[in-house]
């Protein structure tokens, strides 16, 4: 079985695809740059016209489809609803309704199995989009055998370090971090990732840290550089970043939407906080750094959550099992 996989880099997808690539044998994922979105007819040449299934995110699945070989299309993320209007550019919108609405119909309806990254996803699809038929949830996986916690030593500086890892896009929150940033205490010190993508945008405050565009290769060492994750966006498919840094052992504050709650107890791995409430944010920030116990406590638990529910051998097993079931 020989599953051809055309996919964006640069994105959580990406690594999701990359993932099963090398779990699956025969699973190939074939990258494209993200700017041949703009003229989506010119994916179709990004495949293997030999492979007897076809794996791609929705966006641009149809035009992976090969005649008479299954397709299985999988939503990582949603933005065709009005609740993501006020988050996106106008550029962004026209093309949310008109022709990115267009293509994911289509590949709904070529489509032998959608597949969406979470609970919440599926019912947002079926909602907006009046879609009647199966969706299969498949939660992304996280390898815990190199995501574990192993804390960095550090120098006594009292500093508390959080981490904000995502792309900085009004989507992810990040106009809400200086405003988290201005009511928590002085010893809290941001370190924050420039995302997958190449983004000169910053996060202008004096407690914020750049570390630049980190190789996901790297990103255990820094989970386990510092103390908290912070997330304050406005949706999410999964939440990779989240589930990576629960995998190392960190307690978490993110925004209680989407699909964060089924990855994220509240008070006991971390806390939701309602969407754009800094000042709630900075609270529950505070209070996990005023006491390393607590830390711990809500690390750990993450941790055992990780390893019961979203482990990259489930995720795996779960996407062997639909592949085989769809060639058969």
């Amino acid at each position: 079985m020989k599953i051809s996989s055309p996919v964006a880099y640069g994105s959580g997808a990406y690594i999701a695809h990359k993932s099963l690539e090398s779990n699956i044998s025969n699973y190939k994922v074939i990258p494209y740059h993200p700017n041949w979105s703009y003229f989506p007819p010119a994916i179709r040449y990004f495949g293997d016209k030999t492979a007897d299934l076809i794996h791609a995110p929705i966006d641009y699945a149809i035009f992976s489809k090969l005649p008479s070989k299954p397709l299985v299309s999988t939503f990582h993320s949603f933005v065709l609803d009005r609740y993501i209007e006020p988050y996106s550019s106008i550029a962004q919108r026209i093309h949310y309704r008109t022709d990115l609405k267009f293509f994911i119909e289509q590949a709904l309806k070529k489509s032998k199995v959608i597949t969406c990254g979470s609970q919440y996803l599926a019912s947002l699809v079926k909602s907006e989009l009046n879609y009647t038929k199966e969706i299969r949830v498949i939660h992304n996986g996280v390898d815990e055998n190199i995501f574990i916690p192993k804390r960095t030593k550090r120098k006594s500086d009292n500093k508390i370090k959080i981490l904000f890892s995502g792309d900085l896009s009004r989507k992810k929150g990040v106009d809400l971090i200086p405003k988290i940033l201005d009511r928590t205490e002085s010893n809290i010190e941001l370190l924050y990732t420039s995302g997958l993508r190449s983004n000169k945008r910053q996060i202008k405050h004096p407690k914020a840290i750049c570390v630049g565009s980190v190789d996901h290769s790297a990103m255990p060492s820094l989970y386990n550089e510092v103390d908290i994750l912070v997330s304050p966006t406005v949706r999410e498919g999964f939440g990779l970043a989240v589930a990576e840094a629960m995998a190392c052992g960190l307690p978490v504050v993110v925004t209680d939407c989407s699909s964060l709650p089924e990855l994220v107890d509240d008070k006991k791995g971390g806390f939701l906080c309602p969407i754009n409430k800094a000042e709630l944010f900075a609270e529950c920030i505070d209070t996990l750094a005023e006491s390393v116990q607590l830390r711990k406590e809500m690390g750990a638990y993450n941790r055992e959550k990780i390893e019961k529910n979203f482990t990259l051998k489930k995720m795996i097993e779960e996407y062997k099992n639909l592949f085989e079931e769809t060639i058969s």
